[in-house]
């Protein structure tokens, strides 16, 4: 347990004194947030849709941080040799992912956190009320991404490239999913594209707890797909993750 907590503890401190990481994983989704607020206007489903943006933008700091962040962070890692290194350690490698996880998570928590702040403060956005399952939707989001991302960390080879390959992915399905606004009027091909990525259902199921009041367990269709989607990439992580650089 003392190595746990000291890697984790390390993992913050890096990751908040690389300024760079601190504005593209935590500030981003905020500002975006904070943006897309000021110039969005009109309801969803009776609602202010501010009341949608903070759940959607939600959503997207779970693609941006738990998935982007944590493949990025590992590929440079990777590539640079720190991990090799760690190999070499008396650290465990699984205390080492844990503490990776578990350290990217605080920071999507704490991201989170920050978006339902502004949102009640600066635009008087209604916050759910069924705080247990905001809590179980997040875990599930969280733990879902983060296997896809260990899952891109296997597949991308080069640190240069890890970054272009994430937004490549990230920004896309966002904007396909929902989560900078609703996909209501996208063409029907658009829709049909967006029923395949995992990212749909996760907004689906955390705007009908901020929107509908629903409680996680009555989207039981939703849960399974991002399920699924957290199995294989944790399936394609296990076989594919190599601790030693991959170029050169």
């Amino acid at each position: 347990m003392s190595l746990y907590v000291h890697q984790l503890r390390a993992d913050q401190l890096i990751f908040w004194r690389n300024r760079e990481s601190a504005i593209f994983v935590y500030l981003f989704p905020v500002l975006l947030f904070l943006l897309l607020g000021t110039v969005y206007d009109g309801t969803y489903r009776g609602h202010p849709l501010v009341d949608y943006l903070v759940a959607s933008l939600v959503a997207y700091g779970v693609a941006n941080t738990t998935f982007g962040g944590l493949a990025i962070m590992l590929v440079v890692r990777r590539e640079s040799g720190i991990l090799k290194r760690i190999r070499s350690t008396p650290l465990p490698p699984w205390v080492y992912v844990a503490a990776a996880l578990t350290s990217i998570f605080i920071i999507f928590v704490l991201q989170t956190l920050t978006i339902l702040l502004l949102g009640k403060l600066a635009y008087d956005a209604e916050l759910p009320t069924d705080w247990l399952s905001v809590g179980l939707a997040v875990g599930l989001g969280a733990s879902v991404f983060a296997g896809m991302g260990l899952a891109a960390a296997a597949l991308i080879r080069s640190a240069e490239g890890a970054a272009a390959v994430v937004n490549v992915i990230v920004l896309p399905m966002t904007f396909l999913s929902g989560g900078f606004g609703p996909t209501r009027d996208f063409p029907a091909f658009l829709q049909t594209i967006a029923d395949v990525l995992p990212l749909t259902y996760f907004v689906r199921i955390i705007t009908g707890i901020f929107i509908d009041d629903d409680a996680i367990w009555t989207k039981p269709g939703a849960i399974a797909v991002l399920v699924l989607w957290g199995l294989l990439g944790a399936a394609i992580a296990v076989r594919r993750f190599r601790w030693e650089p991959i170029e050169g």
